[in-house]
């Protein structure tokens, strides 16, 4: 018999849940990116940039490193899209959209984006906001942490100009300069890509050509910023500003700058996810606390999470949990009553069997399907972990992990609490670490065992003289 599910609420919740869910409530809600309205770039700041790109692109001429004289042929190119999740990440999608091109000339609080929306923003001092913001979803500072978020070359083209070393966790209105990549095309036109992470940016130099769909560098919050967020923004041959979309409200161009322009909303699932608790989206630019995990032990709470960009008022996601023998555990339709940029959800119960489950979402003709695994408890007390022993410390090599519990993570993090070492093997228990490959110096060593208990202990490298 399936058992009943528990829940509490959070907030901002709304449901229509059949079957087994009949009657139970979600938690979670909407995720705001960019509450406060920050100058991407001060007057002064772009005023400096278009100089220095000037200078460059005269220079390169001079010395005929120019790629291209530019005609009155010459043909406008296209864009393809310039974010792209790292290779090694498993999320569906990374990114949700802020804000566009603004395009009502007057302020404050008069905004007009490409498509007669209001997805843009302006300031009192004047300014109307130019260029495309590209905000990290889900967990965007994990993301940041972790290099999960690229920024790749829109189209070919040569390096003009680049800038990188600059400070990249802001998180409101500062002086600071961002590190920015510069990239200018064969029809005259240059895209300018900002805010990434200092020291990501590509090793090529001023001069150098990248090709459409090379990497540039990792989307980060440097510069005026207050979230990671990649800032495009592109300009013509003549130097005036355009906007990559097409709409009936573009007053800069006529036609679009993509290869495929995407729709203005734009519904997806950027993750299906599991975790061990809530997870807790902290003050920025402290890193979310995700709680993520795919290995279960069989009993235990297990939090179903749904991360999604453009939800609309008045549509359905279907979720579904299917247990290893491939029978249902819940099967439920949940209906979302606002229209959200990014938001997130999340349902918790107890899991039942082992093997490896299924969890999935179906929203907009998209499915994403999530695995995980539950095992048996190799106890049901973890009463030796405690007198787990690590030796030798001081160590060379080799550290020994000599426990009668089953480790399952080993993880080694330096005196500022960098990952430099992660070992995971839900399998075999853990019992040596090759460590040959660390410096001297001092570590610390945690350790996880199948019942989640953690110990960590101070150890120190040290190469006999």
């Amino acid at each position: 018999m399936k058992k009943k599910y528990s829940f509490f609420y959070l907030f901002l919740f709304s449901l229509s849940i059949s079957n087994v869910l009949a009657q139970n409530k979600a938690n979670g809600g909407a995720f705001l990116f960019n509450s406060e309205k920050t100058v991407c770039l001060t007057n002064d700041q772009r005023d400096a940039i278009k100089i220095m790109l000037q200078k460059n692109t005269t220079k390169l001429q001079i010395e005929n490193k120019l790629f291209a004289s530019i005609t009155k042929n010459s043909q406008q190119v296209l864009f393809s899209w310039p974010v792209q999740q790292a290779n090694g990440f498993t999320y569906n999608d990374v990114w949700a959209i802020s804000n566009y091109v603004d395009h009502n000339t007057a302020f404050p609080n008069q905004v007009t984006d490409y498509n007669c929306g209001t997805k843009s923003y302006d300031t009192p001092s004047g300014y109307n906001h130019q260029g495309v913001d590209i905000y990290l979803w889900p967990f965007s500072w994990y993301m940041v942490d972790n290099n999960q978020a690229e920024v790749i070359a829109a189209q070919s083209g040569q390096i003009i100009a680049k800038s990188d070393g600059n400070f990249d966790r802001s998180c409101s209105l500062n002086n600071s300069q961002w590190n920015s990549v510069y990239v200018r095309h064969s029809d005259g036109s240059t895209a300018w890509y900002g805010h990434m992470k200092n020291g990501s940016l590509t090793s090529k130099n001023i001069g150098d050509m990248v090709v459409q769909g090379e990497f540039l560098g990792v989307v980060a919050s440097s510069g005026n910023s207050t979230g990671p967020h990649l800032h495009f923004e592109v300009y013509d041959n003549s130097n005036n500003l355009i906007d990559p979309y097409s709409g009936n409200c573009n007053n800069l161009n006529s036609s679009t700058w993509w290869n495929s322009q995407k729709p203005y909303v734009d519904s997806n699932i950027n993750a299906v996810l599991t975790h061990t608790a809530p997870p807790a989206f902290n003050t920025c630019p402290t890193t979310e606390t995700t709680n993520i995990n795919n290995d279960f032990i069989i009993n235990d709470a297990v939090y179903f999470a749904i991360y999604l960009r453009d939800q609309v008022a008045n549509t359905n996601v279907n979720l579904k949990i299917t247990r290893p023998d491939n029978s249902v555990f819940a099967n439920w339709n949940f209906t979302l009553t606002a229209n959200y940029s990014s938001s997130y959800w999340y349902w918790w119960n107890n899991v039942d069997a082992t093997g490896v489950w299924k969890w999935e979402a179906t929203y907009q003709g998209q499915t994403v399907v999530h695995t995980f695994n539950v095992a048996f408890p190799l106890s049901t007390k973890d009463v030796t972990f405690e007198a787990t022993v690590i030796y030798p410390n001081p160590f060379k090599d080799i550290i020994t992990i000599n426990s009668k519990s089953k480790i399952i993570t080993a993880t080694i993090t330096d005196l500022l609490g960098k990952e430099i070492l992660k070992i995971r093997n839900k399998v075999k228990p853990i019992h040596k670490i090759d460590v040959s490959s660390i410096s001297n110096g001092i570590y610390f060593l945690t350790i996880e065992s199948h019942l989640h208990k953690k110990k960590t202990t101070k150890i120190i490298k040290k190469q006999p003289k």
